[in-house]
């Protein structure tokens, strides 16, 4: 009776094994890309090469197919968004084409160039059907307001800023107030008698034609040269870009900058706005600006987070970016004669499959499958291929851990050979990692003491090589004087193990003349630096 008291020793099972892993992983520098960013990259790139000089001037019909027109050098060339080859070419002009513009109907568009003429075409028939000349310097951008058919605003290195009646050829208004070239313009999507002009004054102007005194409504100063500036859906917001940032004003609170995006190393060249999605539903509310520049970066912005929400890097300086309106197509302008095109492949609807038609004959109703039943073999074999909703609960296999050598000798706690097979690969992570296993263990310095001349040689070398990295300093620099104060009589009475002593003292003195050198450094800065902050 009192055998059956006394306890009988129970055994140690490990259940679970995890792999040995360092503590101080560095963090990986490739961001995860975000839903947007990927459809923002699901856009299939398409070059168009065939051009002659750069590309200032972009332009979108408003009318589907959305076709798009190109301005480079002394001609204007129409291209199908869908196939991205050119259908037309305007090349009636005498110098440079600037600009171009469609209205708002998509039959007629509108052209400057540097000669300071305007010229009016028929988009199907390439005829010209007005010849607008009062410009006495080139002409920099002409404008369709999007609700008249029957009026152009134009601006250019004279300074003024005129509004067209088109079907008179005749100037309406001529508009003062820029002091400097006039460069872009955009007029309001809301209303028919409000447009905006952007100059290289620096400042940005809103007219109204329906103002006596032919003076600007309202005036923001950009800070920059401004290059290209638009109006938002709202109708209330402006963007403009000039020097390296894009800036947004409230034209309804007086002119107020709400926020200053200031992400490209150069200068910006183009800006238009972009909708995430497509024409109908909640996604079609969901409206950015695309800003390129001369860094040949494209930058998308969410002006309702206030924050980039998407980068492209293309190989030459960009001058101007459109977007269609079915959110189908991108196209970007360089100056070297090259336009980057990216169209979104679209779904296909799907048709209804209860009724089919054959031969026009009559209607005829798909099959109905069978109910399913426990003695069909279909049944037991149902959902396998099925997805889960969002509500399921998944039971996931487990996988199986695949063990290195050294975890699998530290698996049987045979701690010496485990830290010889680490130390001869060439993973430094897995040295670190066996090293901190061995610590927790309690088992490092126990297997410094056993190690022979040969092994010892191959933690003297990893620890000449690795310790004076910071990010494994810490354990390593008090490694390296544990293990010279426990075997210092070995490395005395070889040869090969002094040679490694030398190197690390070597490595250790070139550390330290560094680390003397950044301090240097920083006793110069940090005065700069106070002063800079100061200001």
């Amino acid at each position: 009776m009192a055998d059956l008291l006394v306890e009988q020793p129970q055994e140690i099972t490990i259940s679970k094994t995890f792999p040995t892993k360092p503590k101080l992983k560095p963090k990986s520098k490739a961001l995860s890309k975000t839903s947007e960013s990927k459809y923002w990259s699901s856009f299939k790139s398409h070059q168009i090469s065939n051009l002659i000089s750069s590309i200032p001037s972009i332009d979108f019909s408003p009318i589907s197919p959305h076709h798009f027109a190109a301005a480079n050098s002394a001609s204007l060339t129409l291209f199908s968004s869908s196939t991205l080859s050119p259908t037309s070419t305007f090349s009636s002009f005498s110098d440079v084409v600037t600009s171009c513009s469609f209205r708002c109907d998509g039959s007629l568009i509108a052209a400057s160039d540097l000669s300071g003429l305007i010229r009016v075409f028929d988009v199907k028939t390439r005829t010209p059907l007005r010849r607008l000349r009062s410009h006495a310097r080139p002409v920099r951008f002409v404008k369709y307001p999007s609700l008249d058919k029957l009026h152009l605003v134009s601006g250019g290195d004279d300074s003024v800023v005129k509004y067209w009646d088109v079907a008179g050829e005749s100037v309406v208004l001529d508009l003062y107030g820029h002091r400097d070239y006039v460069r872009c313009g955009d007029c309001s999507p809301i209303d028919g008698d409000m447009f905006v002009t952007g100059s290289y004054d620096h400042t940005v102007k809103l007219w109204d034609v329906r103002v006596d005194n032919k003076e600007s409504v309202i005036e923001v100063n950009h800070g920059h040269p401004v290059e290209d500036v638009i109006f938002l859906p709202s109708g209330g917001m402006v963007a403009t870009a000039g020097g390296n940032s894009v800036k947004i004003w409230d034209l309804i609170g007086g002119g107020k900058m709400v926020y200053s995006m200031e992400s490209h190393n150069k200068t910006v060249t183009s800006i238009c706005v972009g909708k995430l999605g497509k024409e109908s539903g909640e996604e079609a509310l969901q409206y950015r600006i695309f800003s390129v520049a001369l860094d040949g970066y494209m930058k998308v912005f969410d002006y309702a987070k206030m924050k980039v929400t998407h980068s492209m890097r293309f190989p030459a300086p960009l001058m101007s970016i459109g977007s269609s309106l079915d959110c189908m197509t991108r196209v970007i302008g360089s100056s070297n004669g090259i336009i980057f095109a990216g169209r979104r492949k679209a779904k296909e609807d799907v048709g209804e499959s209860k009724v089919r038609n054959i031969w026009a004959l009559g209607s005829v109703e798909d099959p109905q499958r069978r109910a399913l039943r426990p003695t069909y073999f279909r049944y037991f074999h149902r959902s396998q291929g099925e997805k889960p909703n969002e509500g399921d609960h998944l039971i996931m296999r487990q996988k199986k851990v695949k063990l290195a050598e050294h975890d699998k000798l530290l698996k049987k706690f045979r701690h010496k050979e485990a830290l010889v097979s680490v130390l001869g690969g060439k993973n430094t992570e897995n040295v670190v990692a066996v090293m901190e296993e061995l610590v927790a263990r309690r088992k490092l310095l126990k297997c410094v003491v056993n190690l022979d001349e040969e092994e010892l040689g191959l933690l003297l070398g990893f620890l000449h090589k690795h310790s004076t990295m910071p990010r494994h300093s810490a354990l390593l620099t008090g490694l390296t004087r544990k293990v010279l104060e426990m075997r210092a009589e070995d490395i005395r009475a070889s040869d090969a193990l002094k040679g490694h002593i030398r190197n690390l003292k070597r490595s250790v003195q070139e550390e330290i003349r560094i680390q003397h050198s950044l301090q240097e450094i920083q006793g110069v800065i940090s005065p700069l630096l106070r002063i800079a902050g100061r200001r």
